[in-house]
């Protein structure tokens, strides 16, 4: 029977996008239990189908009470602790820096704790590891991880496979989990016109608060409400441009050219997996980078980022990969 492991990834879409690799090599040697926030449930179908999820959602995680200790669910938490016991873990991992993580690993009984210590966080783990460079992408940390498990992980290029044909459609998705990272729609909608009206096809995705404004603008946009509709309006599409969020790590898990718009995280640590992703860097700003909230009155780092600084890459990136449509006199 192969040994039982724990993993920990409790954030967004994208972070758990960004652990497959490690989450496919784990699924080979042990039997994987994955705690993570319930839309893993979805990407488990279609990325990593041999590892169990619990799905929890941790209220250090959210942008509301998060720090406000008596809103937290704690007897869903002392029900979680107990569910974790019963399962009897030989081992436990997470990638994060995140003393809260390395907590629950010491609380869910595993008894080899693999993490990355900070804060004094080291008494939760029995193998503090050594995160590398700190501009180092975050997929660079599950690969230690993996290491120290005796598990190799693929190199980038390597770790999700090219689509065949595929509609010669623009995915433009204006969304983002943090306000922090939804650059402006008006800009997004200027840089629509724009490709419009070069004859490529755009079509517009977005997060619920934003439908109605796209609608009332005249446009035909879509909104996905789950992982796997987000993965059916990728399917028909080609490239995807967006803000720094889950929906671009997806595209490009799913082979699509990726052009994000960063603001106030650091695109070293987030930029999508593909060769062919590309990001643009917002403003510079000395508190770089920022979770969820913002020291000025606006996140100018991508609030002030105008259409024209943008246009010219987003312009060849969409012409590299894209041809415009044809259209008949």
């Amino acid at each position: 029977m192969k040994p039982r492991l724990l993993v920990l990834e409790l954030w967004g879409l994208g972070d758990l996008v960004i652990a497959t690799p490690f989450l496919r090599a784990a699924a080979e040697k042990f039997n994987v239990t994955l705690l993570a926030q319930p839309f893993a449930l979805e990407l488990q179908t279609h990325f990593w189908p041999a590892v169990k999820v619990v799905p929890f959602v941790a209220p250090w995680t959210a942008f509301r009470h998060k720090y406000q200790l008596w809103h937290w669910p704690w007897r869903e938490l002392s029900q979680l602790r107990r569910r974790l016991l019963a399962e009897n873990f030989d081992g436990g991992v997470s990638a994060r820096s995140d003393p809260r993580d390395h907590l629950v690993l010491k609380l869910s009984g595993a008894r080899e704790r693999y993490g990355f210590p900070r804060l004094k966080s080291q008494r939760y783990l029995t193998h503090g590891l050594i995160r590398p460079d700190p501009l180092a992408h975050r997929v660079e940390s599950w690969r230690v991880a993996g290491a120290a498990l005796g598990l190799p992980l693929p190199a980038r290029s390597k770790i999700f496979a090219e689509p065949g044909d595929r509609p010669p459609v623009v995915l433009i998705h204006t969304g983002a989990r943090s306000p922090l990272r939804v650059w402006p729609l008006t800009h997004f909608q200027e840089i629509t016109m724009r490709l419009r009206k070069k004859n490529f096809r755009v079509q517009i995705a977005c997060d619920p608060d934003q439908i109605n404004w796209w609608r009332s603008q005249g446009e035909a946009a879509i909104c996905p409400q789950s992982v796997s509709e987000l993965l059916a309006a990728i399917d028909n599409t080609s490239v995807f441009i967006g803000n720094d969020s889950g929906p671009g790590h997806l595209a490009a898990a799913c082979g699509r050219p990726t052009f994000t718009l960063f603001g106030p995280q650091l695109y070293e640590w987030f930029i999508p997996f593909h060769s062919a992703s590309e990001a643009f860097e917002g403003k510079a700003c000395p508190y770089k980078p920022c979770s969820d909230y913002c020291r000025f009155p606006k996140p100018f780092c991508l609030q002030d980022v105008t259409v024209e600084e943008v246009w010219p890459r987003m312009e060849t990136f969409v012409t590299r990969h894209l041809f415009p449509i044809t259209v008949n006199s």
